[in-house]
């Protein structure tokens, strides 16, 4: 793909980073993530044309995120070793055929096939992120950051609105269409307004992978971090992978879109992010981290309880825990990622890699104990798995540690 002749390597000491770009990058992480969670509200619509069970079913979201986990482990490391924007646009185009491909999927097997190649190209979210880091200054980093991550968890959680939504009224077929048309726009966006990034790694392919080993071994607080965001990912995926099949079950007896629109209230979460990118960039990410995994255990406690009200109560007790769990779990993947990003310039790439990992291998193990749980113990054991994996991540993230070694100032 030739590159436009205005652009040039950008130098993240020497200038800010305008709100268009920010804008642009922020969008970009929202549709390339909100491709692994398009399938979650349509999983009871898609039993019924694919000819599959509840559990079968459930490998759908759970080969996504293992698409999506093996992807960041193999592939984000490559935005150290080339040039970030190429690592971008070639994803995404990569996305566009995937979502094309599960769109006409005619059988289980292969819309299987397709979710596991869909979450593999799908961690271009996962390069635009570090991106948004090496173009913002130090000083506004967390804020920055912060703000492509909202725009990245809006994607995560509008994504399940749309899908229910257009699912309902057009057909899943269509949804996954329409999302590859967005993906492909994005694209043309982002070639034509993306600067080229230096290479920060030289490097065989080989060494840069046995490299995510090194940087695990040498930072204890990336190891704090993944291991707490993995668990707190098991919960939010343990949720979010089970909500439409117990929607659609009795009592509620509830369709896609309805499934769908509970992403509107964990939205109103993901709209603290910036806040909580200030908040770390004031007073240090650790009490955000600590806070965040609190907010997630109160929220799961308060889903179990809520668990055997009468259905309308029930929905409005969803809802409410919706958006505190969200806030806690999206307040926490801010000041993570803060705190990864401030270790080592040179590997952003990398030290992103290693979290996000982490962060989604907890995703499938969630989507696949939680469908689990919801067979055998119903609902109350799935609120009560994700309460437990809450607690651990705040376990972890009240262990005391040393301070993190931080990046010099510019870098």
């Amino acid at each position: 793909m030739p590159t436009p002749p205005n652009l040039h390597a950008h130098d993240a000491s020497q200038t800010d980073i305008s709100r268009g770009m920010v804008l642009l990058l922020a969008l970009g992480a929202g549709l390339g993530v909100a491709s692994i969670y398009y399938c979650q509200p349509l999983l009871g619509i898609l039993g019924a044309d694919l000819h599959a069970s509840d559990q079968a079913l459930g490998w759908i979201p759970t080969l996504t995120q293992l698409g999506y986990a093996f992807g960041t482990l193999l592939l984000a490391p490559l935005g150290d070793r080339h040039d970030r924007r190429r690592v971008i646009l070639v994803k995404a185009l990569l996305l566009a055929v995937a979502l094309l491909a599960s769109s006409m999927a005619p059988s289980l097997p292969l819309m299987l096939v397709s979710s596991f190649a869909l979450g593999l190209v799908a961690t271009v979210a996962q390069d635009i992120v570090p991106a948004a880091a090496t173009l913002a200054p130090a000083a506004r980093r967390g804020h920055i950051v912060g703000s492509v991550m909202t725009g990245l968890l809006l994607g995560i959680l509008l994504s399940r609105v749309a899908s229910g939504v257009i699912a309902e009224y057009l057909g899943w077929r269509i949804m996954f269409g329409l999302a590859a048309v967005a993906v492909l726009a994005l694209a043309a966006a982002m070639w034509r307004k993306l600067p080229r990034f230096p290479v920060t790694a030289q490097m065989s392919y080989g060494r840069l992978l046995a490299s995510l080993l090194t940087l695990w071994k040498q930072y204890p607080a990336l190891r704090r971090a993944t291991l707490a965001q993995g668990l707190l990912c098991v919960a939010f995926s343990a949720f979010w992978s089970t909500l439409a099949v117990m929607l659609h079950d009795a009592p509620f007896h509830l369709g896609a879109s309805v499934a769908g629109a509970f992403g509107l209230a964990g939205a109103a979460g993901a709209l603290a992010a910036p806040l909580a990118g200030r908040v770390a960039d004031r007073h240090g990410p650790e009490p955000v981290t600590r806070l965040g995994a609190g907010l997630t255990v109160l929220a799961f406690i308060g889903l179990f309880l809520g668990s055997g009200l009468q259905p309308h109560a029930a929905l409005w007790a969803l809802g409410i825990g919706s958006v505190v769990f969200d806030l806690g779990i999206q307040s926490s993947l801010i000041s993570h990622q803060t705190i990864v990003f401030g270790l080592d310039h040179a590997s952003r790439s990398r030290l992103n890699a290693v979290l996000l990992t982490g962060m989604f291998i907890g995703m499938s193990l969630g989507s696949a104990l939680g469908n689990a749980v919801l067979a055998r113990w119903h609902w109350q054991g799935v609120t009560l798995l994700a309460a437990a994996a809450a607690l651990g991540a705040l376990a972890l993230r009240l262990r005391r540690a040393p301070p993190c070694r931080l990046a010099p100032a510019g870098q």
